[in-house]
Protein backbone atom coordinates (compact mmCIF):
# COMPACT_ATOMS: atom_id res chain seq x y z
CA UNK A 1 0.00 0.00 0.00
CA UNK A 2 2.68 2.11 1.14
CA UNK A 3 4.37 1.58 -2.52
CA UNK A 4 0.94 3.24 -4.49
CA UNK A 5 1.23 6.39 -2.34
CA UNK A 6 5.45 6.58 -2.16
CA UNK A 7 5.46 6.20 -6.47
CA UNK A 8 3.77 8.78 -7.35
CA UNK A 9 4.69 11.09 -5.29
CA UNK A 10 8.03 9.88 -6.74
CA UNK A 11 6.72 10.43 -10.26
CA UNK A 12 5.68 14.40 -9.47
CA UNK A 13 8.75 14.78 -7.77
CA UNK A 14 11.19 13.68 -10.82
CA UNK A 15 8.58 15.61 -12.78
CA UNK A 16 9.00 19.15 -10.78
CA UNK A 17 12.64 18.64 -10.87
CA UNK A 18 13.21 18.35 -14.32
CA UNK A 19 11.28 21.26 -15.27
CA UNK A 20 14.08 23.79 -15.99
CA UNK A 21 17.20 21.08 -16.11
CA UNK A 22 17.99 22.05 -19.67
CA UNK A 23 15.84 25.40 -19.79
CA UNK A 24 18.12 27.12 -16.65
CA UNK A 25 21.24 26.46 -18.70
CA UNK A 26 20.04 27.34 -22.34
CA UNK A 27 18.93 30.70 -20.29
CA UNK A 28 22.27 31.30 -19.08
CA UNK A 29 24.28 30.73 -22.02
CA UNK A 30 21.28 33.11 -23.65
CA UNK A 31 22.64 35.75 -20.97
CA UNK A 32 26.05 35.55 -21.71
CA UNK A 33 26.00 35.39 -25.30
CA UNK A 34 23.76 38.54 -25.07
CA UNK A 35 25.96 40.41 -22.54
CA UNK A 36 29.05 39.53 -24.83
CA UNK A 37 26.91 41.55 -27.77
CA UNK A 38 26.80 44.50 -25.26
CA UNK A 39 30.52 44.42 -24.79
CA UNK A 40 30.90 43.82 -28.45
CA UNK A 41 29.09 47.19 -29.41
CA UNK A 42 30.50 49.08 -26.74
CA UNK A 43 34.16 48.14 -28.19
CA UNK A 44 33.12 49.20 -31.57
CA UNK A 45 32.18 52.42 -30.10
CA UNK A 46 35.95 52.58 -28.64
CA UNK A 47 36.93 51.83 -31.68
CA UNK A 48 35.49 54.42 -33.10
CA UNK A 49 36.72 57.20 -30.73
CA UNK A 50 40.29 57.71 -32.02
CA UNK A 51 39.50 58.38 -35.67
CA UNK A 52 36.88 60.92 -34.35
CA UNK A 53 39.02 62.35 -31.99
CA UNK A 54 41.91 62.61 -34.85
CA UNK A 55 39.23 64.02 -37.55
CA UNK A 56 38.26 66.91 -34.90
CA UNK A 57 41.63 67.54 -33.58
CA UNK A 58 42.79 68.63 -37.38
CA UNK A 59 39.88 71.18 -37.47
CA UNK A 60 39.47 72.47 -33.89
CA UNK A 61 43.05 71.21 -32.21
CA UNK A 62 42.61 74.06 -29.53
CA UNK A 63 39.84 71.89 -27.90
CA UNK A 64 42.39 70.16 -25.86
CA UNK A 65 40.72 69.94 -22.84
CA UNK A 66 37.69 68.47 -24.71
CA UNK A 67 39.77 66.19 -26.93
CA UNK A 68 41.88 65.27 -23.97
CA UNK A 69 38.57 64.31 -21.63
CA UNK A 70 37.35 61.86 -24.60
CA UNK A 71 40.62 59.89 -24.81
CA UNK A 72 40.80 59.59 -20.71
CA UNK A 73 37.16 58.47 -20.59
CA UNK A 74 37.30 55.61 -23.51
CA UNK A 75 41.01 54.61 -21.73
CA UNK A 76 38.72 53.97 -18.25
CA UNK A 77 36.15 52.45 -20.46
CA UNK A 78 38.04 50.22 -22.48
CA UNK A 79 40.00 48.75 -19.47
CA UNK A 80 36.36 47.80 -17.46
CA UNK A 81 35.78 44.32 -18.90
CA UNK A 82 33.26 42.44 -16.96
CA UNK A 83 32.99 38.65 -17.41
CA UNK A 84 29.23 37.15 -18.06
CA UNK A 85 29.79 34.76 -15.31
CA UNK A 86 30.74 37.45 -12.86
CA UNK A 87 28.39 39.72 -13.67
CA UNK A 88 27.34 41.49 -9.94
CA UNK A 89 25.13 44.29 -9.54
CA UNK A 90 28.41 46.35 -8.50
CA UNK A 91 30.21 45.20 -11.13
CA UNK A 92 27.63 46.32 -13.85
CA UNK A 93 27.09 49.81 -12.17
CA UNK A 94 30.86 49.98 -12.09
CA UNK A 95 30.98 49.06 -16.30
CA UNK A 96 27.78 51.37 -16.90
CA UNK A 97 29.80 53.92 -14.94
CA UNK A 98 32.67 53.82 -17.40
CA UNK A 99 30.78 53.63 -20.22
CA UNK A 100 28.38 56.62 -19.53
CA UNK A 101 31.84 58.97 -19.01
CA UNK A 102 32.51 58.38 -22.66
CA UNK A 103 29.31 58.82 -23.70
CA UNK A 104 29.23 62.27 -21.81
CA UNK A 105 33.07 63.02 -23.18
CA UNK A 106 31.28 62.31 -26.72
CA UNK A 107 28.62 64.70 -26.18
CA UNK A 108 30.66 67.08 -25.58
CA UNK A 109 33.19 67.07 -28.61
CA UNK A 110 29.97 66.81 -31.08
CA UNK A 111 29.23 70.05 -29.30
CA UNK A 112 32.65 71.28 -29.91
CA UNK A 113 32.07 70.18 -33.25
CA UNK A 114 29.00 72.18 -33.81
CA UNK A 115 31.72 75.57 -33.88
CA UNK A 116 33.26 73.90 -36.57
CA UNK A 117 31.27 74.35 -39.96
CA UNK A 118 34.47 73.38 -41.95
CA UNK A 119 34.73 70.10 -39.58
CA UNK A 120 31.09 69.33 -39.56
CA UNK A 121 30.90 69.64 -43.38
CA UNK A 122 34.09 67.11 -43.89
CA UNK A 123 33.58 64.11 -45.29
CA UNK A 124 35.58 61.77 -42.59
CA UNK A 125 33.91 63.51 -39.84
CA UNK A 126 30.58 63.22 -41.24
CA UNK A 127 31.17 59.43 -42.13
CA UNK A 128 32.36 59.00 -38.25
CA UNK A 129 29.34 60.44 -37.12
CA UNK A 130 27.07 58.25 -39.16
CA UNK A 131 29.04 55.34 -37.46
CA UNK A 132 28.92 56.20 -34.09
CA UNK A 133 25.17 56.78 -34.63
CA UNK A 134 24.91 53.37 -36.02
CA UNK A 135 27.41 52.15 -33.07
CA UNK A 136 24.69 53.91 -30.24
CA UNK A 137 22.06 52.13 -32.04
CA UNK A 138 23.28 48.87 -31.67
CA UNK A 139 24.45 49.53 -28.15
CA UNK A 140 20.78 50.28 -27.47
CA UNK A 141 19.41 47.09 -28.78
CA UNK A 142 22.28 44.81 -27.40
CA UNK A 143 21.29 46.33 -23.82
CA UNK A 144 17.70 45.18 -25.00
CA UNK A 145 18.28 42.17 -25.96
CA UNK A 146 20.43 41.41 -22.59
CA UNK A 147 17.85 42.95 -20.70
CA UNK A 148 15.07 40.69 -22.16
CA UNK A 149 17.78 37.66 -21.77
CA UNK A 150 18.21 38.31 -18.19
CA UNK A 151 14.72 38.65 -17.48
CA UNK A 152 14.13 34.91 -18.96
CA UNK A 153 16.84 34.08 -16.70
CA UNK A 154 15.88 35.39 -13.64
CA UNK A 155 12.55 34.31 -14.20
CA UNK A 156 13.68 30.77 -14.47
CA UNK A 157 15.23 30.95 -11.62
CA UNK A 158 13.14 32.38 -9.35
CA UNK A 159 9.72 31.01 -10.48
CA UNK A 160 7.93 27.89 -9.57
CA UNK A 161 9.02 25.04 -10.59
CA UNK A 162 12.19 25.84 -12.45
CA UNK A 163 12.97 27.78 -9.20
CA UNK A 164 12.97 24.68 -7.61
CA UNK A 165 15.17 22.32 -9.83
CA UNK A 166 17.43 25.61 -9.89
CA UNK A 167 17.87 25.24 -5.78
CA UNK A 168 18.35 21.53 -6.02
CA UNK A 169 20.74 21.02 -8.72
CA UNK A 170 22.49 24.82 -9.95
CA UNK A 171 22.21 27.37 -7.29
CA UNK A 172 22.11 30.37 -9.72
CA UNK A 173 21.74 33.76 -8.74
CA UNK A 174 19.57 36.54 -10.24
CA UNK A 175 21.39 38.55 -12.85
CA UNK A 176 21.77 41.97 -11.84
CA UNK A 177 19.97 44.55 -14.93
CA UNK A 178 20.79 47.70 -16.81
CA UNK A 179 20.18 50.84 -15.04
CA UNK A 180 20.21 53.78 -16.27
CA UNK A 181 23.00 56.29 -14.53
CA UNK A 182 21.43 59.30 -12.68
CA UNK A 183 23.03 61.59 -15.36
CA UNK A 184 21.41 59.88 -18.01
CA UNK A 185 18.23 60.11 -16.41
CA UNK A 186 18.03 64.08 -16.02
CA UNK A 187 16.52 65.54 -19.45
CA UNK A 188 19.00 67.87 -21.47
CA UNK A 189 19.28 71.51 -20.76
CA UNK A 190 18.35 73.31 -24.21
CA UNK A 191 19.23 76.87 -24.35
CA UNK A 192 18.73 79.45 -27.34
Amino acid sequence: MRAFLILPLLAILAILTGCGVQSIPTALNETEASWAEVQNQYKRRADLVPNLVETVKGYAGHEKETLQAVVEARAKATQMTVDASNLTPEKLKEFQGAQSGLSQALGRLMVVAEKYPDLKAAANFRDLQVQLEGTENRITTARRRYIETVKEFNNLVTVFPTSLTNSLMFKHEKKPQFEAAETEQAAPAVKF
